[in-house]
């Protein structure tokens, strides 16, 4: 899908753009249920018509969000974003052993990103990690503009490349491996999945328009999207995703201490944003609960059928704030 709107290089004013307010899109993480966020993003862009890039000033995502708002900065469709999902996404999850899931999504993030460079984004992206060993967020910015502080040393993604930066993102620790990254000044950084410091990067996102780009909260639009809340799955279905014996069977119960730490992060966020900023940042957020037992699903799904369901979720939720998002990118 083209854009007929011509985007300057990150950081660079866009005189289109400038009249309008601010937007900005969050990405929540969760693993293969990402599925889900795709099924809303597909619906908004052909809605509007548009590539997903154009209609947004800054994208924030974390883990499996982080992958879709590189795709979509870098002007994937959403519609191309969802065949890789299907292509990848159920091999990578259904490997047996933390090792051979790390190797897995590093060889698709080299290979899907080996020739994009933070220079090639066409709007401002952050990208949330979690500093394993300092227990703080390590976040991955395009423009010198996002910076909070220490602006004069500051290098795009840390001088790291995108492939890096997406697999520190996704690294959730214990069913991925942590990963390291080495800083353009040499230091060498272990990485975590982002969503054990924002799994929701909605609130990190909305600072940063705020704090660093000096944008006044009335002129902010926010689209926030989670991956939707489902039903766990049975110890027996969990086990299956997760090991290949019933020597592991310890990793089933990690899955679910997992899902509730990142569901618990998740939420916290979205109360904090609706404390500090629900009557000053209009915000769209999606994120709805399934209770039907036939959704039971977890951040390792892998059976394509199912993750096709969330799509289909996805779209039904678009469908419910229709008119909300559009308001949010036509005002």
């Amino acid at each position: 899908m083209e854009s007929s709107i011509k985007i300057p290089p990150v950081g660079e004013a866009n005189p289109e753009q400038s009249a309008r307010p601010f937007r900005v899109l969050s990405l929540d993480g969760g693993g293969a249920k990402g599925f889900y966020t795709l099924g809303i993003l597909d619906e908004l862009e052909k809605n509007t018509g548009k590539p997903i890039f154009s209609s947004f000033d800054l994208i924030f995502g974390t883990s499996t969000g982080a992958i879709i708002a590189a795709l979509l900065a870098r002007g994937d469709s959403v519609e191309n974003v969802l065949k890789l999902y299907r292509d990848h996404v159920p091999l990578i999850m259904k490997r047996a052993t933390p090792a051979r899931r790390s190797a897995a999504l590093s060889s698709l993030a080299h290979s899907i990103f080996k020739d994009t460079k933070v220079a090639d984004f066409k709007t401002k992206i952050g990208i949330v990690a979690t500093n394993w060993k300092d227990e703080r967020p390590f976040i991955f910015k395009s423009s010198k503009e996002q910076a909070h502080g220490s602006k004069g040393s500051f290098v795009q993604f840390f001088g790291c490349s995108v492939a890096d930066a997406i697999i520190g993102s996704c690294s959730a620790y214990p069913f991925f491996n942590t990963y390291t990254v080495k800083k353009f000044n040499g230091d060498s950084v272990e990485l975590a999945d982002g969503g054990f410091c924002a799994n929701n990067p909605t609130l990190y996102a909305i600072a940063e328009a705020i704090r660093a780009l000096n944008m006044e909260p009335k002129d902010i639009r926010v689209v926030s999207l989670g991956v939707g809340a489902y039903p766990e799955p049975s110890i027996l279905k969990r086990l299956r995703r997760v090991c290949s014996g019933w020597g592991l069977i310890r990793h089933s119960f990690n899955t679910g201490f997992l899902q509730r730490i990142l569901g618990t992060n998740t939420q916290s966020m979205e109360q904090l944003r609706s404390i500090l900023y629900k009557d000053i940042v209009p915000t769209v957020r999606i994120n709805d609960a399934f209770v039907e037992p036939a959704m039971a699903t977890d951040l390792l799904e892998h059976d394509l059928t199912k993750l096709d369901r969330l799509v289909q979720k996805g779209r039904i939720s678009y469908q419910a704030k229709e008119t909300e998002l559009l308001n949010i990118l036509t005002h």
